[in-house]
């Protein structure tokens, strides 16, 4: 590492080291230090995590994929990129080759947000890097997986994805764990997209009901660029707490952030995204749908700040109550700091209707069947921009998820 290079990562780590007992503003607080925060893998692709990477969609084979990304705790068992003008490289590795990499480093989002930003500068464990060059529209999707094995390990992983101009990349993130004791996964995730680029990505979380989980990410935006997240939780983890934060500051750039949540026995979750609408023309849509069973809690959040002239931003929050005792909280916040600003929110909970079931139940079906039916039309992500394969995974997913009720 070149002698500047070692002095801006020292200056990041500076901050860090002083705000590593700062507490989120948002979600639990956790304690940190009960955890360890290296253990290395020396086993090899077992069938057991294949079968989890591919329930959340990740392919171990690579077949069908641009690149392929896979660690297990803080282990990197697979590096690799099949399409030229895709770089697919673990992120020690690209702060070792690249002398331009501060100019994103920490650049979309705070080290010192919190003590979960500051303990992945100070204790990384890993993490990727996903470059696609300027002018590369690639359509198959680039995979990543992040894989939970050991109790007690906190796995605090830097991500950092850009899309130089006019490229187009199409990113599929799975983490999973199996049935573990207490651990951690911190995930921050980096995201710059250039002029006239196009990102879209989608994280299939699905975890064990002892891991609590932090993701921490920041997406810059700049003119007639394009980012759209899509989110799906499918099994409990004990506590999420995620607030995705993009900042369009390009003209007539766009987002839009969805996320489908699944809480069940008594997680504790808490997710939303913020957008803000900084540059002339820019749009933004934050979608929630969030179904809550047991005694489950979960917080939905969206705000959106509007300061570019005519920009335009929309919130839309659904629940639904499959007991009694969870709870879904809806929280929409709207500021306008632009007179040519449009702003709007629509939220709407509750249980599903009981006449639909018998009328499902009166075509023949069981009323299993028919609540199973019920859900699985109010997960429809409805028409979001995604790629075929990646929409086609996302449908196969819910399609199981909605099994379960």
């Amino acid at each position: 590492m070149s002698e500047g290079k070692g002095k801006w990562i020292e200056e990041v780590r500076e901050r860090a080291k002083k705000s590593i007992d700062k507490s989120p503003v948002l979600g639990l607080d956790l304690d940190i230090s009960k955890f360890k925060f290296a253990s290395k893998y020396s086993g090899s692709i077992s069938r057991d995590l294949e079968e989890k990477a591919s329930e959340v969609g990740v392919d171990i084979s690579g077949r069908g994929r641009a690149g392929s990304y896979l660690q297990v705790d803080s282990s990197i068992l697979m590096e690799s990129s099949f399409h030229e003008g895709v770089e697919v490289l673990p992120i020690f590795k690209a702060l070792e080759l690249y002398d331009w990499i501060s100019d994103y480093y920490w650049k979309a989002l705070d080290v010192d947000i919190d003590k979960f930003t500051a303990i992945t500068e100070l204790k990384c464990s890993g993490g990727v890097f996903i470059r696609v060059k300027s002018g590369v529209k690639v359509e198959l999707p680039v995979q990543a997986c992040f894989y939970l094995k050991s109790s007690g390990l906190s796995q605090n992983v830097h991500n950092i994805v850009i899309v130089e101009e006019g490229a187009e990349l199409n990113i599929l993130t799975g983490c999973a764990s199996p049935r573990i004791s207490e651990a951690l996964h911190i995930g921050v995730s980096e995201f710059y997209v250039k002029r006239g680029g196009k990102l879209t990505y989608t994280m299939i979380h699905s975890w064990s009901e002892s891991v609590d989980v932090r993701p921490r990410t920041g997406v810059l935006l700049e003119d007639d660029a394009s980012f759209t997240s899509v989110y799906v939780n499918v099994n409990p983890a004990r506590t999420i707490q995620m607030m995705p934060i993009v900042h369009l500051n390009g003209e007539s750039s766009r987002s839009s952030l969805v996320s489908i949540v699944v809480a069940s026995d008594s997680s504790v979750i808490d997710v939303g995204g913020e957008a803000h609408l900084n540059g002339s023309g820019s749009k933004a849509e934050i979608i929630s749908k969030v179904i809550a069973k047991d005694d489950a809690n979960v917080v939905s959040r969206g705000v959106i700040v509007g300061k570019g002239c005519n920009c335009r931003g929309h919130l839309e929050c659904r629940g639904m109550l499959l007991s009694s005792k969870a709870v879904i909280r809806a929280i929409p916040q709207l500021d306008a700091r632009n007179a040519s600003a449009i702003l709007s929110h629509e939220a709407a909970i509750g249980r599903f209707s009981e006449d639909e079931i018998y009328y499902l139940m009166s075509r023949g079906f069981s009323e299993e069947e028919a609540v199973s039916i019920i859900v699985r039309g109010f997960m429809d992500i409805g028409p979001v921009n995604l790629p075929p394969l990646l929409s086609r995974y996302v449908g196969w997913i819910l399609d199981n998820v909605s099994k379960k009720f």
